[in-house]
């Protein structure tokens, strides 16, 4: 499936252009949009269908706020998550904008007046779960209001092969049906080929305008580390960024637990988030992160979808992801300043044996788990690669790039060495002890290590015991886990992790093909440390921008909103740059539109002006 080229907006008629400028300016205060936004309105602005894959931080949500605006109308907005849609919410009444969200959330009483507000036609969106919307009685009620358009957030959810599938979303293909008139955006920051078709196929019967836009994030330098003693070296990582904001990733609630814990013990300003914390408990941490700056979340991947903070400066994995599409959503979480961040994994065989029982433990069909498979060996290769680790991610979803020099593998280059001896010496072992054990024993025969299990079965007294005895354990264990991404070693989902060769560590042992590994480093070159220094916008006065992020906060709590809400990090940092006097110049500040004007500019003027 061919995606459309970048494209220029198509044009459009005089009036709908000049309505269209005006809404940008006026409701969103901005005079231009991002690259890769216009191309998306013009579309649906035509009356056509859209598919729009868009990094994490581009700005999906003006891709259909502004076209429904300009067009006038009712917008329904298909969302994943409640506070996904309070939020979006909540942003577009502070910009002068009636929208309403209907859900579970919310009092029947709240959701009955909200349904008014939309009936009676003052409401310009809303905002509903698809198990809601696809009700005969809601679609019905909406087929008699004028519907202008409809869109879908996270459309990768519609996919059974997308990373994160949900099978409410499946219903949503009856759309095009029973609201014939209103064209349809499907938005979604992750889809690779196979996600971006089944999204085609499943809601647009294959016909839509397909946007993708590019995937790199070239400011988030980007690395992969093995996993030794993961607490200890989060916390190292964590106390050589003073004062910064970071999000880290556990794979379970009690390593979330742990981990928070951990760093508030060594003085970080450190919150714990996960499914099973009060909602209450998670909302307060949220609201912390998102306020302030030099806060740390330690979440599962319950914490992210939606969240708009613009200065994190780190994203850590403690354990890998289950994929490279999760990968990039969840890095795509920091740097959205344009300024740089970092992201970093610590990996280890443990994290690929636990994903593979994830994956054989789900209620899926075989084909669901192949796909699932398939895409853990891709993260295994990611991980694993000896040359651009950036050009790696690109690649993955259609994109070509040369090196990036910005991350481990381009500013430290492994050593490539002809690793086909090595390779058979564990590939000998492996098959001498029937692929049953894990690479902990198979590591533990190469140097010679005494156990006894080792003894009691005998596999001190195999051929290749302890001829690896001159290198230590983590480099054979390394050695191990490119095997593995090169396909020549599988690790079972059993226990034990066993491991197993394939078809080629077959051939590579039997002498008829070789392999190249990357040479262990000596040490690995200590990234430059980041602090809150380092990363300030030139021209700006500290000082003053902490006064205006002080007094955001102020103005969030009293209207109970995310106080990003009110003016996102790069409005208050254009403001503190550019010290407007005057209202008319404070409305030229990107993202200070005319209701926030009204609402906000006396006070931030007096702020600006040391009032």
């Amino acid at each position: 499936m061919p995606d459309a080229p970048a494209l220029s907006a198509a044009a459009l008629p005089p009036e709908l252009e000049a309505a269209k400028r005006r809404v940008l300016k006026e409701t969103f205060g901005f005079d231009e949009f991002r690259p890769g936004q216009e191309p998306v309105v013009d579309t649906l602005l035509a009356g056509r269908d859209v598919l729009a894959v868009m990094p994490t931080g581009a700005g999906k949500s003006l891709c259909y706020q502004a076209p429904a605006l300009t067009k006038g109308g009712l917008a329904v907005v298909v969302s994943p998550l409640i506070a996904l849609m309070d939020d979006q919410v909540a942003g577009l009444r502070l910009n002068g904008v009636c929208a309403e969200a209907i859900h579970s959330g919310r009092s029947r009483e709240e959701n009955v007046a909200s349904w008014r507000r939309v009936a009676s036609g003052e409401a310009r969106f809303v905002y509903m779960a698809p198990e809601r919307l696809m009700t005969e009685r809601m679609l019905s009620a909406l087929g008699r209001l004028p519907v202008a358009l409809i869109a879908i957030d996270e459309a990768h959810c519609i996919s059974q092969w997308g990373h994160s599938f949900r099978s409410e979303y499946l219903t949503l293909g009856r759309l095009k049906e029973a609201l014939p008139g209103a064209p349809i955006a499907a938005l979604t920051a992750t889809a690779d080929d196979g996600t971006r078709a089944d999204i085609l196929d499943k809601l647009f019967g294959g016909r839509a305008k397909v946007f993708v836009s590019g995937f790199d994030r070239p400011n988030i330098s980007i690395g992969v580390t093995e996993k030794a003693d993961v607490g200890a070296a989060i916390e190292r990582f964590v106390a050589a960024r003073p004062g910064l904001s970071g999000v880290i990733y556990r794979i379970s609630r009690k390593k979330v637990e742990e981990t928070a814990a951990r760093l508030k013990a060594a003085g970080v300003k450190a919150f714990a988030y996960h499914a099973g914390m009060e909602a209450s408990e998670r909302a307060a941490a949220q609201e912390t992160f998102l306020a302030e700056s030099g806060v740390v979340m330690v979440a599962t991947v319950a914490f992210g979808m939606g969240i708009d903070k613009s200065d994190v400066r780190y994203v850590l994995h403690g354990d890998a992801p289950g994929s490279l599409e999760a990968y990039y959503q969840e890095i795509g979480r920091a740097g959205r300043d344009g300024a740089p961040a970092e992201a970093l994994m610590f990996y280890g065989l443990e994290d690929i044996r636990t994903r593979r029982r994830f994956i054989d433990e789900q209620d899926a069909d075989p084909e669901r788990k192949r796909v699932e498979a398939r895409r853990l060996d891709a993260l295994v290769g990611f991980c694993e690669t000896i040359s651009c680790r950036r050009q790696a991610l690109l690649a993955y979803f259609g994109e070509a790039s040369g090196p990036c020099g910005n991350c481990d593998t381009c500013l430290d280059p492994p050593e490539v060495v002809d690793g086909t001896r090595d390779a058979r010496l564990l590939l000998s072992l492996v098959a001498a002890t029937g692929e049953r054990f894990g690479a902990a024993h198979i590591v533990a025969l190469a140097v010679g290590h005494m156990s006894e299990t080792v003894t009691a079965r005998g596999h001190d007294r195999l051929p290749g015991f302890g001829k690896g005895a001159d290198r230590p354990a983590a480099e054979w264990r390394g050695v191990v886990r490119q095997l593995v991404a090169l396909g020549a070693l599988k690790v079972e989902v059993g226990a034990y992790g066993g491991l197993t060769l394939t078809e080629r560590g077959g051939r590579i042992l039997d002498g008829a093909e070789g392999v190249t590994l990357a040479k262990p480093r000596e040490k690995r070159r200590e990234r430059r440390r980041m602090t809150a220094e380092r990363v300030e916008m030139e021209g700006v006065d500290a000082e003053l921008l902490g006064r205006l992020k002080a007094l955001r906060r102020e103005l969030a709590i009293a209207r109970a909103a995310p106080a990003y809400l009110i003016f996102s990090d790069r409005t208050l940092v254009e403001m503190a740059a550019t010290r407007p006097r005057t209202a008319q110049a404070l409305a030229q500040v990107k993202g200070v539109g005319a209701a926030k004007l009204d609402a906000f500019g006396e006070v931030f003027l007096k702020a600006l002006n040391g009032a």
